[in-house]
C-alpha cells in the first residue's frame, strides 16, 4: 500500500466486525474455501444406440472438493519458510554477514520474524490462488472477496486483531494507481485490456507483510515493457536497501532503473516515469506507514535504515504524468494515530468509533469491512468522524486518464546479519 509524498498514510487494513448500536463482538472465522477438483463419476450404465447396439457411457472424472486450511496445519511446529536472504550492500557492513554475535541478537527476535514469515507465507498462497483464478468478467467484488476470504481462512484467527487481512485489497485499474477497492453495490468488471494492481496486506499479531503485483490478462504483450520497468526498479530499491544506506540514494537507483524503460502504444512511444509522489514506506506493529517512506525518485532526505526496521519497498510506474491526485469515491479509511482526546461529535459517531478500535485499532479498513456483520447505517457517523479528523479517508489516487499505471512490491526485514525479502516467492 503506497505512501503519498503529500499525505502520509497512517495505517493500512485489517478485517473488521460491527453490529448495529450494540457493542460489537469478534468476527466469526468464515467456512472454509473450498476449491473445486473433478466431479463425481456417473454410473458405468450401457445405453442402447439406434442400431440397438449397447454403448457404453463415458465416465466423467470426478469433482472432489478441496477445502483451504488455516497455514498453521500445514506448520504445526510454528516454523514458517524464511524469505531471500541478501547481504547488505555497504562495504560497511560487510562484516555483519559472518559476526556470530549479531545471528545470535537476531534469533532473540526471532516470534517477531516468525509472525513475519507466516504473514508471508499465507501472502504467497493467497496471491497463487488470485493468479489463477482471477479471470475477465469477474467483478471487483468477486475478486475482492476471493482474496480476502483466502486470508482470512488461512490465518484462522478468532479476531481481526490477531492476525488476516492487513489492510483493504487494492485492485485499481489502468491509470487508478492505488487506493481502490469496491464498495458494496459497485458494478465494475474486470476486462481483458485492463492493468490491474493487486495490492494484497496480511498481518499477524500485528506485523504487516505488503506486497503488490500488476496483473495483465492482454496476450499480445502490450504491457510487458511498462511490467518489466515496475519490477526491475522494485528489485532495484530491494537490492539497494540495507542498514545505514540514505533513503535518497534508494529513490535515486529507482529512477534510473524505471526510466531507462519506454513502452510503445498504438503506434506511438512512451516514457516509463516514477509516478513521484508514491513511496515505499517503513511498517511497524499494528502501523501500515510507520515514519520514515522510501522514495521512488530522490528527494535530498539523508535520513539512514536502521537495524531491526522492517520496510514496504514499492515503485509505481506510469505513462501519464508520474503524478497522482486523489479522484473518485472513497472505499479505504484509517484512524488517526494521536487522536485519543478529541471526543466524536455524536453518540452515533462514538459507537462506531468504538468498533472501529475493537476491530481495526490502528489498521486500515473498507467500508465492506464495516458491513461483514450487519452494520448498515453507518455513514453519517463515519462522515463525522472523517470532519473531526479522528478518521482519515483515502479516496483512490489517479494519474491522467488514458495512461497506465503498474505496481511491484515487497517486504523487507532488516535482521542484524542479512536482509530478508519475507514476502519473495517464485512468482515475483
Amino acid at each position: 500500500m503506497p505512501e503519498s509524498v503529500d499525505k502520509p498514510l497512517e495505517a493500512k487494513v485489517n478485517d473488521l466486525t460491527i453490529t448495529g448500536a450494540t457493542p460489537s463482538t469478534p468476527e466469526v472465522i468464515p467456512k472454509p474455501i473450498v476449491e473445486d477438483e473433478d466431479e463425481d463419476d456417473d454410473d458405468d450404465e450401457d445405453k442402447p444406440t439406434e442400431t440397438g447396439e449397447k454403448k457404453k457411457k463415458k465416465k466423467k472424472k470426478s469433482k472432489k472438493k478441496k477445502k483451504l486450511t488455516t497455514i498453521d496445519s500445514s506448520y504445526p511446529e510454528g516454523v514458517f519458510p524464511e524469505g531471500e536472504w541478501q547481504e547488505y550492500p555497504l562495504d560497511i557492513n560487510s562484516y555483519r554477514t559472518t559476526s556470530e554475535e549479531l545471528r545470535y541478537l537476531d534469533r532473540q527476535q526471532n516470534n517477531k520474524w516468525e509472525d513475519f514469515r507466516k504473514g508471508a507465507e499465507i501472502h504467497r498462497r493467497v496471491r497463487n490462488k488470485a493468479q489463477s483464478s482471477i479471470k475477465p468478467g469477474m467483478s471487483m467484488i468477486e475478486i475482492a472477496n476471493l482474496i480476502e476470504d483466502s486470508v482470512r481462512t488461512y490465518a484462522g484467527a478468532d479476531h481481526t486483531l490477531k492476525a488476516g487481512v492487513g489492510f483493504p485489497t487494492g485492485l485499481s485499474l489502468n491509470h487508478v494507481a492505488a487506493h481502490y477497492t469496491p464498495n458494496t453495490g459497485d458494478k465494475l468488471t474486470l476486462a481483458k485490456d485492463d492493468l490491474m494492481k493487486v495490492d494484497i496486506g496480511v498481518h499477524v499479531n500485528g506485523r504487516i507483510c505488503d506486497s503488490a503485483f500488476t496483473m495483465s490478462f492482454n496476450d499480445t504483450g502490450r504491457y510487458d515493457s511498462i511490467l518489466a520497468a515496475v519490477k526491475a526498479a522494485t528489485n532495484t530499491g530491494i537490492k539497494e536497501a540495507g542498514i545505514d544506506v540514505r533513503l535518497n540514494d534508494i529513490g535515486e537507483a529507482i529512477q534510473e532503473t524505471m526510466e531507462s524503460y519506454e513502452m510503445e502504444l498504438d503506434g506511438k512511444t512512451y516514457p516509463i516515469k516514477c509516478i513521484r509522489n508514491l513511496n515505499g514506506h517503513n511498517i511497524g506493529d499494528f502501523i501500515i506507514h510507520s515514519g520514515k517512506t522510501v522514495p521512488i525518485v530522490p528527494n535530498g532526505d539523508m535520513t539512514k535504515m536502521e537495524e531491526g526496521e522492517t520496510f514496504a519497498i514499492e515503485t509505481f510506474g506510469s505513462t501519464g504524468n508520474g503524478y497522482v491526485l486523489p479522484e473518485g469515491e472513497c472505499s479505504h479509511y484509517a484512524r488517526n494515530q494521536g487522536t485519543e482526546n478529541i471526543n466524536p461529535p455524536s453518540k452515533s459517531a462514538k459507537e462506531l468509533l468504538g468498533r472501529i478500535n475493537e476491530n481495526f485499532g490502528t489498521l486500515p479498513w473498507c467500508r465492506r469491512y464495516l458491513e461483514r456483520t450487519g452494520e448498515e447505517k453507518y455513514l453519517f457517523a463515519l462522515n463525522q468522524l472523517v470532519r473531526a479528523g479522528i478518521v482519515e479517508e483515502y479516496p483512490p489516487i489517479v494519474d491522467k486518464r488514458g495512461s497506465y499505471t503498474a505496481q511491484f512490491e515487497h517486504t523487507i526485514l532488516l535482521h542484524p546479519h542479512k536482509k530478508e525479502v519475507v514476502t519473495r516467492g517464485d512468482d515475483f
